[in-house]
């Protein structure tokens, strides 16, 4: 029986970069893992792929024969691949043992109404894979209310369309900040819980007021559904890396083997939230320090080119502040530090 991850998202979301970081992180575990590559529009790929789509069909060919835009050919190229999908049976044989990654293309009516995915998935289940659906969306989104309700609601669209279990992730969740302030915590978020209380939110905007009582019958529906969380990532960050692959074998039942020991799943995404929790306190500390807008800035506020820069310089010197504090007794020259439990947290977590 061969395990896998089926990786989702719309464009730009991280699914390829993610491929690349799970495949190298499962092999250093001692997984054999491949990567099949099932997105016609991928063309440089930063992985070794084992099974590739272009091999079969190539999504120029696809626009120049009928015609297509690019939506449309990549559409046309997973029909074309469901029509052959011995084709892909054929090609996955040789990995019966291996865990396999699919990187699929970014189109969501593929994962919303189109079936094309969602029957390919079921010759792929009764061909004895056991899949999870890996979906990113990126955590910037959470920045605004209206934007993070739509991705909760095309979350729970793609779980009852393509019917396997499904793991939801904030990605780029480090640059989080650089696009708007989190009103609520990140754990509020990644628990997609009480979304009925974002309507008000959305109410205190007039162009959105008129649709107040959409705004709340949809919060209403999420959470009388109930179904959806997300765990964070960074995909150079070890804790969330480790985070979503828990969650993941747990998922796809990974977990229950021989092989995959005793891991806290709850304990290691509440750990990868916390981290960010920690770590967007201390920016919003340091801003109220040094008085930049930066990571802080509001979605209708003019971003300072140089802000990024600034808050990099800042964040080296509280830390080293905070190195040097109590070295001979000598007072630090380095400018006064934020808030001490907020960057303790984080100084701790990067010792």
């Amino acid at each position: 029986m061969a395990f896998g991850q089926v990786v989702i998202g719309p464009p730009g979301s991280g699914k390829t970069e993610y491929s690349h970081t799970m495949h190298r992180v499962l092999n250093e575990l001692g997984r054999k893992t491949v990567v099949v590559n099932l997105d016609p529009a991928n063309e440089h790929l930063s992985y070794e792929c084992a099974v590739n789509l272009a091999d079969l069909i190539r999504l120029e060919d696809a626009m120049d024969s009928f015609g297509l835009g690019p939506n449309g050919g990549i559409v046309y190229c997973m029909e074309y691949l469901l029509a052959n999908v011995d084709w892909l049976l054929e090609q996955l044989a040789p990995y019966r043992d291996d865990y396999l990654i699919f990187d699929f293309p970014g189109q969501v009516e593929l994962y919303s109404h189109h079936t094309a995915v969602k029957d390919l998935l079921h010759h792929l289940n009764k061909d004895g894979h056991r899949l999870c659906v890996v979906q990113l969306v990126d955590a910037h989104h959470c920045t605004d209310v209206a934007k993070y309700i739509s991705v909760v609601l095309f979350a729970l669209q793609s779980m009852f369309q393509l019917e396997l279990p499904q793991v939801n992730v904030l990605s780029k969740v480090d640059l989080t900040t650089a696009y708007g302030h989190l009103n609520r915590r990140l754990g509020y978020y990644a628990d997609a819980q009480d979304l009925a209380s974002l309507a008000e939110d959305l109410d205190r905007d007039p162009r959105l007021r008129r649709f107040a009582r959409l705004n709340h019958a949809l919060g209403d529906v999420l959470d009388d559904y109930s179904m959806v969380n997300f765990v964070p990532l960074a995909v150079n960050d070890p804790t969330c890396v480790h985070a979503v692959l828990a969650i993941v074998d747990k998922a796809v039942g990974y977990a229950y083997g021989p092989v995959a020991g005793d891991i806290d799943v709850a304990a290691a995404v509440q750990d990868a939230i916390d981290k960010y929790d920690a770590e967007f306190a201390a920016r919003r500390g340091a801003e109220e320090v040094y008085g930049g807008e930066g990571y802080g800035a509001q979605p209708d506020e003019d971003l300072d080119e140089d802000a990024f820069d600034r808050w990099d310089r800042v964040q080296r010197e509280v830390m080293a502040a905070a190195a040097a504090g109590g070295d001979d007794g000598e007072e630090s020259s380095a400018p006064p530090r934020a808030p001490a439990v907020q960057i303790n947290d984080i100084v701790e977590r990067s010792g």
